[in-house]
C-alpha cells in the first residue's frame, strides 16, 4: 500500500506540510522539521515552497473520503 502525500490532521505544528512529507517518505517528523528550519538559513524559496505545498496538498481526511467513493 503506497502512502499518498497529504497533510495529516494529527501531528501538525503549523499546516502539516512537514508531517505529511515525513509520513510519505518514512522519515521522522522532527528530522523533516529540523531540515526545513535549517534550510531557511540558506538563500532560496523555501518559505514560498512551504506555502505552496500548504495550498496544494489535500488534508488527509479529504483525500481518504475521495478514495472511498
Amino acid at each position: 500500500m503506497s502512502r499518498k502525500l497529504a497533510r495529516p490532521r494529527d501531528g501538525r505544528m503549523i499546516a502539516g506540510v512537514c508531517a505529511g512529507l515525513a509520513r510519505r517518505f518514512g522519515l521522522s517528523t522532527g528530522l523533516v522539521r529540523l531540515l526545513f528550519v535549517l534550510s531557511v538559513i540558506l538563500p532560496g524559496p523555501q518559505v514560498l515552497l512551504y506555502i505552496a505545498l500548504w495550498i496544494i496538498l489535500p488534508n488527509e481526511d479529504h483525500q481518504q473520503a475521495y478514495v472511498a467513493h
